[in-house]
């Protein structure tokens, strides 16, 4: 099969779709790869180093997505993108098509690309391998976001997270108890920060009080969420439901009620988000103050640490890629469930039904 690795267009996008160790593993199986020229130089990979692997580099976007069967991108694609794409191929990354605009999902189906959205691929468990380890780095790197946040010179309230003797800590609310929720409440722990956690569902608030015995646990209840959020120094929105747009669980009035120069972290926001004040920012001007409380709602937090997110999540999604890559889109789709559950459009019709509702617009603005 013929697989395009394309430089990521986004602005603030340092990862790429596939490693050089990726390149060399579908190399060996008798693939051929066309990297764009640079494609990953914002994860530290050079164009030689991807030769090594067996790479052919290409100098053009139209190129790397035009010569492809199957391309490997990280972002959602723009909508030129999709135009450079081939009719009936096959587009894999973190897609996040429930939070984009009406007329890319319907330039997919015209086309009829197949669209396998790396987050969506989820385990008989309920597990979802290639979206956790990405997952988790947004989740740790919350505290350190935060911690820099609550500082004077970036208009915070001038608070350290772990306080000191006599002096208290930081109080951090945490709405949801997943792979990201988890991480965030150990990083913060870990800084000495006070930390509740809420979600809607005893399971996982029993995992994470075994993982992280000093939080606070609570049902997420809109009272509940109201009373937390009133007296936090720092909320993490941490909202997810697979393959659909993140619910609104903090309302305007609850921001309104915060206090002054506190900060929400919206974690949901590559699904749309989960506070209602939220809207996308990007690593160059992270934050907005709206009703006095900052918000930082970058949707590609683990951009900004590209070449371990890079390794973590190409190690989660390469059995797959090589699955896709050696039986064939179709083949792939009938055989591995996982796949099959991924897959968002196929032969010109949508496979969600999260993805049939009006158009709402893209995420971060960009066409």
């Amino acid at each position: 099969m013929n697989i395009g690795i394309p430089k990521e267009h986004r602005p603030f996008e340092f990862r790429v779709g596939l490693s050089p160790a990726g390149v060399e593993i579908l190399t060996q199986n008798g693939h051929t790869c066309y990297v764009e020229h640079e494609a990953g130089v914002g994860a530290g990979f050079s164009d030689h180093d991807y030769e090594k692997a067996g790479a052919r580099i290409v100098y053009s976007p139209e190129e790397a997505f035009g010569r492809a069967d199957l391309v490997l991108k990280v972002a959602r694609p723009l909508k030129e993108e999709i135009e450079w794409l081939r009719p009936r191929t096959t587009i894999a990354g973190l897609l996040h098509l429930p939070s984009a605009r009406q007329d890319k999902i319907d330039l997919l189906l015209e086309k009829e690309i197949t669209a396998i959205a790396y987050e969506q691929i989820q385990l008989p468990d309920g597990r979802m391998p290639v979206k956790e380890p990405l997952a988790r780095i947004g989740g740790r790197m919350t505290a350190q976001i935060a911690a820099t946040l609550l500082q004077n010179n970036h208009g915070g309230k001038g608070i350290l997270l772990g306080g000191l003797p006599g002096v208290p800590p930081a109080e951090v609310v945490i709405i949801g108890a997943g792979v990201s929720g988890t991480c965030a409440a150990e990083a913060f722990l870990g800084f000495g920060a006070h930390v509740t956690v809420l979600d809607k569902y005893l399971e996982p608030l029993d995992r994470l009080a075994t993982r992280c015995p000093h939080a606070v646990t609570m049902i997420a209840t809109p009272a509940n969420i109201a009373r937390t959020c009133a007296y936090a120094d720092v909320v993490v929105g941490a909202v997810l439901v697979p393959g659909e747009r993140a619910p609104i669980v903090i309302t305007r009035e609850v921001v309104a009620n915060m206090k002054p120069r506190s900060l929400i972290i919206d974690l949901s926001i590559d699904q749309g988000g989960c506070c209602e004040t939220s809207r996308p920012t990007n690593h160059e001007h992270p934050t907005y103050v709206e009703e006095g409380v900052i918000h930082y709602c970058v949707p590609n937090v683990p951009s900004a640490v590209a070449r371990t997110s890079v390794h973590a999540f190409v190690n989660a999604a390469m059995p797959y890629i090589l699955q896709i890559a050696s039986l064939g889109t179709e083949a792939a789709i009938e055989q591995i469930p996982a796949i099959e559950i991924a897959v968002n459009t196929h032969a010109g019709k949508l496979r969600h039904l999260s993805l049939r509702r009006p158009n709402t617009g893209d995420d971060d603005g960009l066409e």
